[in-house]
């Protein structure tokens, strides 16, 4: 073999491990379970206001709410914070969290729908806060943790209960692949905020914004280490392909001007959408900030679907 063959296969090997082992420091970024500091000095990420984040954390310290747990169809320990409103009440709702988050993470969406009567339950996700996983969902396989969070639900409060599901950014990428599966008809409607098409699609544009690198063949790459460690490929986390199922209402919000998951995906969901659909975009919001920006367009625009989908006004606690 001559000199030029063995500078060349060497460096294709030396290049081959350098994809790998930057597809592997991907995984483990995006997917791995560890703290997400790459987030705090994103700037596609707004910035709440401390006093704002103080309050609000006060208010969850300060509500007697219980510890819940279930145990997922792969064996792991899940759990929630649970608060009644009041001991009659039927209605509830099911907030999920966003990416790296945990269920406290939606304390003011929280009060918002105990001060309008409902129980609310807050689990932290596989792979977040107090629950079992080591690897984010990115609402994939969370969708069956959630269909067992909403057995919890009936079972707890009974049969006659009412269900929303309402998720922000990972979250509502949760509840909206949740909604293609089969669902019990407690479940009434469901909320989703600044939700993602795919999981593929913003990894793309993550990679594009983040990196500047083209998608492949670096997120083909991951995703097959994706599914060598967390049992999924990226391609398979679809809301889209999820949507196709759904026979929910489903109130869709997003910000005008998220550029973290972009706007135009919150259209492209609206359009995939095959049963009853309602849409609010509040043009100056950020990422998962529209319920801070224009709070009394968001609490309208639920209060109406609820009504409509639940066939209530919905009641103060």
């Amino acid at each position: 073999m001559s000199r030029g063959w063995i500078i060349l296969i060497v460096g294709i090997v030396a290049m081959g491990t350098l994809v790998l082992l930057f597809c592997w420091s991907l995984y483990r970024m995006a997917i791995g379970r560890n703290r997400k500091s790459f987030l705090a000095t994103d700037r596609n990420m707004p910035k709440v206001e401390e006093t704002r984040v103080r309050e609000i954390k006060e208010w969850f310290r300060e509500q007697p709410f219980e510890k819940a747990e279930i145990v997922s169809d792969d064996g792991l320990k899940l759990r929630a914070h649970y608060l009644e409103s009041k001991p009659d009440n039927r209605d509830a709702v099911i907030l999920a969290h966003g990416y790296s988050g945990k269920g406290e993470d939606m304390a003011a969406f929280a009060r918002f729908y105990l001060e309008n009567g409902f129980n609310v339950l807050m689990p932290d996700n596989r792979g977040h806060g107090e629950s079992d996983g080591h690897y984010i969902g990115f609402g994939w396989h969370d969708r069956k943790d959630y269909v067992r969070w909403i057995g919890y639900l009936v079972n707890r409060i009974g049969d006659e209960c009412r269900i929303l599901l309402h998720g922000v950014s990972m979250g509502g990428g949760t509840v909206l692949m949740t909604s293609g599966e089969p669902l019990p008809p407690q479940v009434k409607g469901i909320v989703a905020d600044c939700a993602y098409s795919s999981v593929k699609g913003i990894l793309k544009y993550q990679m594009k914004q983040m990196f500047k690198l083209p998608s492949f063949p670096l997120l083909p790459i991951t995703s097959l280490i994706c599914k060598l460690r967390a049992g999924y490929f990226f391609g398979e986390a679809s809301v889209l392909k999820q949507l196709k199922n759904c026979c929910k209402p489903v109130l869709l919000i997003h910000g005008g001007k998220d550029t973290f998951v972009p706007t135009e995906m919150a259209e492209e969901i609206f359009a995939a959408i095959p049963s009853r659909k309602e849409k609010l975009i509040v043009p100056e919001a950020q990422h998962g900030t529209s319920f801070l920006v224009d709070s009394r367009s968001y609490a309208d625009s639920v209060l109406r679907f609820i009504q409509a989908s639940f066939g209530k006004q919905a009641q103060k606690a």
